[in-house]
């Protein structure tokens, strides 16, 4: 069986991956699909934000140096869902001393040797252009871009686009890549102006729902839930189930 492997990214800080990531898988999950989300941050903010706090387990790290198999390192978090965390050597990869090439297709080898039953692994990158994203877009075949509705994440997607092209050159594929408008505030012109440039640009790639900018989407991780378990049936946990079959049936605005 072949996963659908999607590296959710954007090199800008704060535009909301790791929250997209967590609900988003977590939702796919409460859909019967079997999810592996892979915290690819050194900060771990994946794991904490689903309740998992050990800074010294080994996760992602010890697959990328060959000590480990995918399926071995997979902890289940909830039905469905099960996570690799970073792990405490996932800095040292930034430091090998290996070529760039080799260094940034340590990834896709460790994913191309099976990750059994999964049907999707999400990465969820660092908020960098370093070797782990580097990595991240060596495995993926799909990518997931989340982003804020205001003028300096426009200026972060354009120069992840020339990422992204100079990435597709140099391994000759091309992308799969949706977006996803994230902490979107409709009542705000900003919001509807910005979402109005990226539609010009990026026809058929924004994902039909925007997910809403909430206090009770920043307070998950805080207790380690996701929004389905912090706030059932609230307004965030709706945007999460529909953008979650958006993502699924490739509906976009």
């Amino acid at each position: 069986m072949t996963s659908r492997i999607v590296a959710v990214l954007n090199q800008k800080g704060g535009v909301g991956k790791t929250t997209t990531t967590v609900n988003l898988a977590h939702a796919l999950a409460r859909m019967g699909r079997k999810v592996t989300v892979i915290d690819f941050d050194p900060q771990c903010h994946l794991a904490v934000a689903l309740g998992v706090v050990s800074k010294q387990q080994s996760g992602i790290d010890e697959v990328m140096l060959g000590n480990a198999d995918f399926a071995g390192q997979q902890i289940p978090v909830r039905d469905n869902l099960n996570l690799i965390v970073a792990g405490p050597r996932l800095q040292e990869i930034e430091q090998l001393s290996d070529s760039a090439s080799r260094r940034g297709d340590l990834l896709r080898k460790a994913l191309a040797q099976g990750t059994g039953d999964r049907d999707l692994v999400l990465i969820d990158c660092p908020p960098s252009s370093g070797i782990l994203v580097a990595n991240a877009l060596f495995a993926a075949e799909e990518l997931l871009v989340p982003m804020t509705s205001d003028y300096l994440a426009l200026q972060g997607l354009s120069h992840l686009m020339g990422t992204i092209k100079k990435f597709e050159a140099a391994l000759n594929k091309k992308y799969r890549l949706l977006i996803v408008m994230s902490r979107f505030i409709p009542t705000r012109r900003l919001s509807r102006d910005v979402l109005h440039t990226v539609k010009k640009y990026f026809p058929a790639q924004i994902l039909a729902t925007p997910i809403r900018e909430t206090a009770s989407l920043a307070e998950c991780p805080s207790f380690g839930k996701t929004v389905f378990e912090y706030r059932p049936g609230w307004r965030s946990a709706r945007d999460f189930e529909a953008l979650a079959d958006d993502f699924l049936t490739g509906r976009v605005m």
